[in-house]
């Protein structure tokens, strides 16, 4: 597997970009000027966020449909949003460059995280890549993609970090997978996460599915750093998984202390859009 790398856009730049390696970028521009402006408009910073695992396009019904990926994110007015499960160049996501047809459709900056770089599906056809997305309403001024532990045969994860514009001072957006066997393999991953965000992490909010339920061992290693958005200011059981009618909760947004979320929510607008629900929260930054 190639080094991860990092680089800085501007909003030129950024389209389509692509990098090599493990990590590449595209974009589509914002649609309107006011969209730029979405989160920076008062000193005190509020982001609306959210993560959703949308299983290639695929929803429950068996229908490939990327657009009612789409509509869930853009009925949100979500100024960040972070996806896993995403495809590029696949024959079962029909060849589709699924980071940027969304990054189009939605009119926001992009950045992926390919943590699987396969050969063709088709003759002619692009690699094959799979792994995280981050859309943001605002620029994406730094990113980078760090492979996480995993054992000898185990699928390839990924922790997709964004430096995102936002006023005065920006803030850390980051995505993740965590491998789904159990937690021989989602420990190490865990510690790798909070090995990279160091010692008190600040302004920082970390999405994903993390493929455990609360009480686990991996997550009481996560939220001994981290505030849990859905224990702080949700209500009832924040079920995601699986959908449409969810039984546990494997999808999350985390932050660092200084973060205050409030508006948290699991969406329900889209329920055969894919296997996961969606979860929304707006932080405040202190």
């Amino acid at each position: 597997m190639p080094a991860p790398s990092s680089r800085t856009f501007t909003r030129r730049s950024l389209l389509g970009v692509i990098g090599v390696g493990a990590t590449l970028a595209t974009v589509g521009l914002p649609g309107t000027a006011s969209a730029e402006d979405h989160t920076t408009t008062d000193q005190d910073v509020r982001p609306r966020c959210a993560t959703f695992n949308i299983h290639h396009g695929a929803g429950v019904d068996g229908v490939l449909d990327l657009e009612r990926v789409a509509r869930v994110i853009e009925a949100q007015n979500l100024d960040v949003v972070g996806l896993q499960e995403v495809d590029r160049f696949w024959a079962r996501s029909g060849f589709v460059d699924q980071p940027q047809w969304l990054a189009q459709r939605l009119g926001m900056y992009c950045v992926f995280g390919a943590n699987l770089d396969l050969d063709p599906d088709g003759d002619g056809q692009p690699r094959r890549q799979y792994g995280t997305v981050i859309l943001s309403r605002t620029r994406i001024l730094t990113w980078s993609n760090t492979p996480l532990p995993r054992s000898e045969g185990r699928e390839q994860r990924g922790l997709l970090s964004a430096l995102v514009h936002s006023g005065r001072a920006p803030f850390e957006f980051l995505n993740t997978h965590l491998d789904h066997t159990g937690p021989a393999e989602r420990l190490p991953q865990c510690e790798a996460i909070l090995d990279i965000l160091g010692p008190r992490p600040r302004r920082t909010i970390i999405v994903g599915d993390l493929n455990c339920k609360p009480g686990t061992e991996e997550y009481g290693l996560l939220t001994s750093e981290l505030d849990d958005a859905w224990t702080e200011a949700g209500h009832g059981d924040g079920f995601t998984y699986p959908a449409p009618i969810p039984d546990g909760r494997l999808d999350y947004v985390l932050s660092s202390r200084d973060a205050r979320p409030s508006d948290v929510e699991v969406l329900y607008a889209e329920p055969m859009a894919s296997d996961h629900l969606p979860v929304r929260a707006t932080y405040r930054f202190r």
